[in-house]
């Protein structure tokens, strides 16, 4: 079961995301908070699976709440709640934001109701994601902001050769069952390399593999 913590300033937002999670096996909504300040604290006493965050709230705004719930869990010794941000505004620099501050996922909040309910349960199985329209356009923003450089050289000779294949098709975009598929590998031996390179690298989740593969000049950029 993965239990959902809500944090919006708006009531029947709430409402809405909490009758479309509610109504799916498998997610149960174990509280609600409506700005970022109560929201690190439901998220300490609650200690949800999965947070549903807005960016922009009274008292403390969305990316600072993910930052503080996220640096609780570690002061605790206890897991991290997946941070989901849900936000009407796709402009750049929330999405940097929210990923610097330890989010899991960046979804726009007029996604169809199925859209939702995969991005909770993708992020709760520990994955990463960001909206489609936005993602490729995120990173190459992100990578262009300085050069690739050799600074990974030496953690990126940790892997071997196939997880080194593994992570530039990781830096693609290619999910696992892509990657299986283009490699020729059952998607669980898949699954096992990418653990193993998150784990070298001390990646937090996908979404760090996509930047640091294009940060180390292992993707191409646009031109």
């Amino acid at each position: 079961m993965t239990t959902v913590l809500i944090v919006d300033d708006q009531a029947m937002v709430r409402a809405g995301f909490a009758a479309i999670l509610g109504s799916h096996d498998g997610i149960t909504i174990v509280g609600e908070a409506g700005d970022g300040a109560e929201g690190v604290a439901r998220a300490r006493e609650l200690r949800p699976d999965v947070v549903l965050m807005d960016v922009r709230m009274p008292n403390l705004n969305g990316i600072d709440a993910t930052a503080q719930i996220l640096a609780a869990a570690e002061r605790d010794n206890r897991p991290a709640p997946a941070v989901l941000i849900l936000t009407t505004f796709d402009a750049d620099e929330y999405v940097h934001d929210a990923l610097n501050a330890g989010a899991s996922g960046f979804l726009l909040k007029d996604a169809l109701p199925e859209e939702l309910v995969n991005a909770v349960r993708v992020v709760a199985a520990g994955d990463a994601l960001l909206a489609p329209r936005i993602t490729k356009r995120l990173l190459e923003k992100f990578a262009s902001t300085r050069p690739a450089t050799n600074r990974h050289a030496l953690r990126l000779n940790d892997l071997t050769e196939r997880e080194h294949e593994i992570l530039v098709l990781i830096g693609r975009g290619l999910s696992n069952r892509e990657i299986a598929e283009s490699l020729f590998l059952a998607e669980q031996t898949v699954k096992s390399h990418v653990s193993r390179i998150f784990t070298k690298l001390d990646l937090r989740d996908r979404v760090n593999a996509v930047i640091l593969a294009y940060d180390a000049g292992l993707v191409e950029r646009s031109s």
